[in-house]
């Protein structure tokens, strides 16, 4: 592992820049306060900065700004209503409903407002007992709504002064996404490779690059300074986010016959001396997502174009060695994988050069896009959206009533004195905390949470107890809170251990000596949180993910099918259509990853939850492997060469009945024997065996000595669209056979009352 490399991708991420921006917001006013010696009296203003600082969101300068503007009203109208309710105790259980059912449904639109309802259900936790305020509420009051306006300052200024950061770290990002992918399709190419744990990391690791992508297409592409100025740096962001889609898309178009190709090429290094060049690539796309995070421009690390020959050259040598008529085809798929390679390294050649653009060059930067067709989808701020998930057929309305219920309980717990339960808050933060939509995620959260408090309280114990100089426990605190903001959304168990610390730190400047007190609070409050959140989430109307796996499969499954006839049409003689086929390979890409995400949580549940879990692995694998060769096909797509050998509509019309077949089956529909007859056609590609009979007989008179790395034969080509063509029939033929096995299991299950 590159550990200089790996620091210099977290030092310079967004998550960090962010954490230092929400911890010297935080903690400047609590120094100058404690200069003047009323910490204690004003410690509500940075308990307010550091809450309205966790809304912030990545996204549109408007939309963060709109959303702080918003949690700001949120917190103080709690934070009002529970200090003037908290003597009352069925007004306080009436707050607790009202409030947990509200800032719950007021995710339906998105993940920002997702954020201010968490937020806003803390911000009564901490208020909800008073313990905080005082006798003089109003008073509290104005300190902890001084404290939020002061971060929306903050937040003002630093946009204001660095509008394209975030962007830029963002895009960075997915260059980051981009090299840790294709060092796991590198590993496909060492020695005895396990090929279902790298099939498992692929269809992980997309997930992941799908989410980033999403969340980057918002924030470039709904960014007016970024989509409308004609600056140098918004044209350059612009095109080095569009770059690493299609990036991303040929590190897809490496999907091969991986265990064949081991066991052809076994005795040489070949493949070896692949997987070490993929890693030279991989950290040059690691070099671009730095110098994007960090701001500065890129120069290449490595001479590619010197590698890139000594790896053809070897190629060749082996090829000239070894090449019999047997092993034609074996060199033939292999030469066309050192092609999608040199295409790969030809796409890091040309980031490199957009990225060291000179000003004067700004205005030949332009995408040439309609970027409306790639925003993402969003619900609308209507109330109508928020009524029609008052539904128990809401997966969000549902959940609502889970926190509700599990905050009650919560509440209720708190009120039993024997318990010895210092204060109610921690019980209902952590609830709030871990209890997420998905079972599965919260029964990780509960777990790393659990452990998270209990490794970070003994830390913070042993610092207290042996620590006493106020510098070293102020750096303390100062680390602490860093890495806890920087590891919160990546590394939760990380997250909470220094969100233990840092909280320790807090309140032993506050109340010192104190300790034992807090350490048995934090660890008995965690342990009860955690008991009723889980008890809560797999009893109150949990939603199980097989419940979403027809849907899922459903869009899969079609966009599979539209990206497919927008990739063929080419083929069929027709335009090309770049910007219709970029639409539709990214809807097949996000459908793709919605499909895998959703079966990653279903693998977590319990036992009994996971329907026909072989059964949708197969369709998942089946749809990753379409979705890949389609984009390998897409190659020969956008070339202006033609490939009249290929019977391309006999294969259109193939491929497509038996994907119609899928979908037709997933919507519970007869197919009909029109369909059946198409999927049977035999596209008449006869003259590419012809070809190949022809060159081995070639082969067997008089072997080639081949040289030339720069060109790949029309034969190769013609045999690589061919197999392209028949690996996509055979896994939708495979996908569809599935889907009868799905079928007929459901069938044979009674249903559930």
């Amino acid at each position: 592992m590159n550990y200089s490399a790996e620091l210099k991708k977290f030092v310079t991420s967004q998550y960090v820049y962010s954490a230092i921006r929400i911890t010297l917001a935080t903690v400047l006013p609590c120094l100058v306060l404690a200069h003047f010696g009323i910490l204690k009296e004003y410690f509500l203003f940075p308990l307010g900065t550091s809450f309205v600082a966790l809304t912030d969101q990545p996204g549109p300068f408007i939309r963060r700004r709109n959303a702080l503007t918003f949690a700001i009203f949120c917190f103080v109208l709690v934070a009002l209503i529970a200090s003037l309710v908290m003597h009352i105790k069925v007004l306080v259980i009436l707050e607790i409903i009202v409030f947990g059912m509200f800032f719950s449904l007021i995710g339906v639109y998105g993940q920002r407002l997702a954020a201010v309802g968490s937020l806003s259900l803390v911000v009564l936790a901490i208020f909800i007992d008073g313990h905080l305020t005082g006798s003089n509420i109003f008073k509290s009051l104005l300190i902890f709504a001084s404290g939020c306006i002061w971060f929306l300052l903050i937040f003002l200024i630093v946009t204001t002064i660095q509008p394209y950061k975030l962007a830029s770290q963002m895009i960075g990002e997915n260059y980051l996404q981009l090299a840790e992918f294709l060092k796991i399709k590198a590993n496909y190419y060492q020695k005895n490779p396990d090929f279902d744990r790298l099939t498992t990391q692929v269809i992980a690791k997309q997930i992941e690059i799908k989410n980033l992508q999403e969340d980057t297409r918002e924030t470039v592409f709904k960014t007016r300074t970024i989509v409308n100025e004609s600056t140098t740096t918004s044209r350059l962001l612009m095109l080095m986010f569009l770059n690493s889609m299609d990036l991303h898309e040929k590190l897809m178009t490496s999907e091969s016959d991986y265990q064949k190709l081991q066991q052809s090429f076994e005795d040489s290094m070949i493949l070896v001396n692949i997987h070490d060049y993929l890693n030279l690539l991989s950290e040059e796309i690691t070099n671009i997502g730095i110098s994007l995070q960090l701001g500065t421009r890129a120069k290449p690390i490595f001479n590619l174009d010197t590698e890139l020959k000594k790896l053809n050259t070897l190629y060749f040598e082996v090829r000239n060695r070894q090449i019999t008529p047997g092993t034609l085809e074996n060199f033939m798929i292999l030469r066309q994988i050192l092609m999608r390679i040199s295409e790969i390294t030809k796409e890091i050649n040309e980031i490199y050069k957009v990225f060291s653009q000179d000003i004067k060059l700004a205005k030949s930067l332009s995408t040439g896009l309609d970027l409306r067709k790639f925003m993402p989808n969003e619900e609308k701020l209507n109330f109508k959206v928020l009524r029609n998930n008052i539904s128990l057929s809401s997966s969000l309305f549902r959940h609502a009533i889970r926190i509700t219920t599990a905050l009650l309980i919560g509440y209720l717990f708190s009120l039993f004195q024997f318990l010895g339960i210092g204060h109610t808050y921690w019980i209902l933060i952590t609830i709030t905390a871990i209890l997420k939509p998905a079972y599965s995620i919260t029964k990780q959260r509960n777990r790393l949470r659990l452990y998270g408090t209990i490794v970070g309280a003994t830390i913070a114990y042993v610092i207290l107890h042996f620590v006493h100089i106020n510098a070293i426990l102020f750096a303390t605190l100062l680390i602490s809170m860093i890495l806890c903001f920087s590891l919160l959304k990546g590394k939760y168990f990380w997250a909470v251990l220094f969100m233990t610390i840092y909280v320790f730190m807090s309140f032993n400047f506050l109340s010192p000596g104190k300790v034992d007190v807090i350490f048995k609070d934090r660890i008995l409050d965690t342990m009860i949180a955690g008991a009723i959140a889980f008890f809560v989430s797999y009893i109150v109307l949990p939603v199980w993910e097989h419940t979403q796996n027809l849907v899922l499969m459903k869009k899969s499954a079609e966009s599979n099918l539209i990206y497919f006839q927008s990739v063929i049409s080419k083929f069929l003689q027709e335009e090309f259509d770049l910007e219709d086929y970029k639409v539709k390979r990214k809807n097949a890409i996000i459908s793709l990853a919605n499909l895998s995400d959703n079966f990653q949580r279903m693998i977590s549940e319990p036992k009994n939850q996971r329907k026909k879990l072989e059964v949708v692995h197969q369709f998942v694998a089946t749809s990753h492997l379409i979705t890949a060769y389609t984009a390998s096909l897409s190659q020969y797509s956008k070339n202006d060469k033609k490939y009249p050998e290929i019977d391309a509509e006999s294969w259109s019309r193939k491929i497509e009945a038996e994907m119609q077949q899928t979908f037709t089956l997933l919507n519970d529909e007869e197919i009909t024997e029109t369909l059946k007859m198409e999927s049977r056609l035999e596209p008449e590609d006869s003259c590419i065996e012809d070809l190949m009979l022809k060159r081995r007989t070639e082969i067997e008179e008089e072997p080639s000595d081949l040289k030339d790395t720069g060109k790949v034969s029309h034969l190769t080509e013609l045999k690589n669209i061919h197999d392209i063509l028949e690996l996509i029939y055979d896994v939708a033929k495979e996908q569809r056979k599935v889907i009868e096995k799905y079928k007929n299991e459901s069938a044979a299950t009674p249903p559930q009352s």
